[in-house]
C-alpha cells in the first residue's frame, strides 16, 4: 500500500501542472529574457542606487529600486522584450 501511495505522489509531482510555479502562479514564457538581463538594464538607469524587490505578476516583472536621492521607483518589464511596459 505504501508503495502505491509513494508512486502516485511521484507521478503527481512530476506530471502535474508543469506550467505553474510552486505557488500556483504562471511561469515566464519559454522565450523570456533572463532576469539578470532585466536587472542589468535597471542598474544602468540614471541615479540608480539599489534594487529593493523583483516580483512576477500578471505576466510581467515589476522591479522596485531606489535612486541616489532616495526616491522609490517601480517599473514593469515585458519578460520577452525586456523593455518597460
Amino acid at each position: 500500500m505504501f508503495r502505491l501511495v509513494l508512486a502516485t505522489g511521484v507521478v503527481i509531482l512530476f506530471f502535474g501542472e508543469p506550467g505553474l510555479a510552486a505557488d500556483g502562479s504562471p511561469l515566464p514564457p519559454q522565450n523570456a529574457r533572463k532576469l539578470s538581463e532585466i536587472i542589468a538594464k535597471v542598474e544602468q538607469r540614471d541615479d540608480f542606487r539599489y534594487v529593493d524587490e523583483v516580483a512576477w505578476d500578471s505576466g510581467a516583472y515589476t522591479v522596485t529600486y531606489y535612486t541616489t536621492d532616495k526616491a522609490k521607483v517601480e517599473i514593469t518589464y515585458d519578460p520577452v522584450t525586456a523593455e518597460p511596459k
